[in-house]
């Protein structure tokens, strides 16, 4: 194994393969060309309303195994919270109608025959239409794989695939789809139950593992910018880092996992494909108490806003697949979404409490079917060079499980390979 790896791009999947490498016995040195960690999955002060943001909304599901080995991993295990059931609300805006779907913790789905329990206007034969989805073939979207309509698709199936997927589920990949699926299905109830950060994605994610890091003597350098990777003419290795302000001589003993977006990662690595298309994400932050006895999270139908967060002090809600919002000026689109907000928690339509937007228009890359095939695998034909994000090919869309996973696969690969090898 080597005795030094440099890890670039502290972003989540980066931060999970320095922390599976310095576990494993590596020394650790960590690049980032920001001047914090966390990548798109952090968190930072905002001004505005005097409090500290997320930059996205993330929903992470008790079935997320790596994610949750991680948190424990870092020491941040008691970071996630959720309901203690796999228990989901919804609001149905347009009719204002409300439900929850209760599912059964066992393995075995006893909720879907208890009409107390399942989707509203559903039987139980209708759950039968994911099984097309369990044998999925490559290449195919999951409207071409299994029904996408009525009222089991409507209320529950679209809301929560479109949140894990960022693009609209009729489109996406039904091989990653199907996949992701598979993993909770077949865990039973338990595996779905909904997780959040509850002190935000930094304390939940990415401080601790710092921490971790930085008492296992890894070197952590932000602001620190890789320009080129030079490669030698005589072995397929790595054979220098070349940074903004520094050439680093990456020795025989040495590796590198290269964990920065696909589109840096193409300026660096000669010949390599990556996703071409990329999904938008928004989310809007309101500075108000939500109400007592408010869920955490709560799925908003026939909207714009798709998914409300309730914590100490602020309701925040996020809009996936947000292309058709880029252009709309950030006010507009705050006051229609805390209309919805508002209808949803029963609170007053006016004032509009203090709100932030933040908008991302590359929230992942987009998982549709034609994507897939663009992702590149852990290895490459350097052999101390990995790559990792959740935009490579972990079989999985690009989720924070995805990224975790990415990043300690790459940590492990590199450290099972023969030294000969390198």
């Amino acid at each position: 194994m080597p005795k030094l790896v440099h890890v670039v791009g502290a972003g989540l999947a980066g931060l999970a393969a320095a922390v599976q490498l310095q576990r494993r016995g590596a020394q650790v040195v960590l690049h980032d060309a920001a001047g914090y960690a966390g990548g798109r999955c952090r968190s930072y002060y905002d001004a505005k309303l005097g409090a500290t943001l997320d930059s996205g909304n993330h929903i992470v599901l008790s079935g997320h195994a790596a994610t949750l080995n991680y948190t424990r991993a870092i020491g941040a295990a008691d970071e996630l919270a959720g309901p203690a059931q796999p228990d989901y609300p919804f609001v149905d805006l347009a009719t204002r109608a409300r439900w929850i779907v209760r599912m059964s913790p066992g393995r075995l789905p006893w909720w879907i025959f208890d009409s107390n329990a399942r989707v509203p206007n559903t039987g139980p034969g209708d759950y039968l239409s994911l099984v097309p989805l369990l044998f999925a073939k490559p290449g195919r979207s999951v409207a071409q794989t299994m029904r996408a309509n009525g009222p089991l698709w409507d209320r529950l199936l679209r809301p929560l695939l479109h949140a894990l997927l960022q693009v609209e589920p009729r489109e996406a990949s039904a091989e990653l789809t199907a996949a992701m699926v598979r993993e909770i299905v077949l865990a039973g109830g338990l595996a779905w139950r909904p997780l959040m950060a509850r002190n935000g994605l930094g304390s939940a994610f990415v401080d601790p593992a710092l921490r971790l890091l930085q008492h296992g003597g890894a070197a952590i350098r932000l602001e620190s910018s890789l320009k080129e990777i030079g490669f030698a003419a005589d072995k397929p290795r790595v054979q220098t880092l070349n940074f903004a302000h520094e050439q680093i001589a990456v020795d025989v003993n040495h590796a590198v996992i290269l964990a920065v977006p696909p589109e840096i990662a193409q300026t660096l690595v000669p010949g390599m494909r990556a996703p071409t298309r990329f999904a938008a994400a928004a989310s809007v932050h309101f500075a108000v108490e939500p109400p007592f006895g408010l869920p955490p999270l709560t799925g908003l139908l026939n909207g714009t806003a798709e998914w409300l967060f309730a914590s100490d002090g602020r309701l925040a809600v996020t809009v996936n697949n947000a292309e058709a919002l880029l252009d709309t000026p950030h006010e507009a689109l705050a006051a229609t979404v805390w209309a919805e907000v508002a209808q949803a928690a029963s609170l007053p339509a006016t004032p509009m409490p203090a709100w932030q937007v933040v908008m991302n228009k590359r929230a992942t890359f987009a998982a549709l079917p034609d994507q897939e095939t663009l992702r590149p695998g852990t290895r490459t034909r350097w052999n101390n060079l990995m790559l990792a994000g959740d935009w490579t090919a972990t079989g999985l869309p690009a989720t924070i499980e995805g990224a975790i996973r990415s990043g300690q696969k790459a940590a492990d690969t590199l450290l099972n390979e023969p030294m000969e090898r390198r």
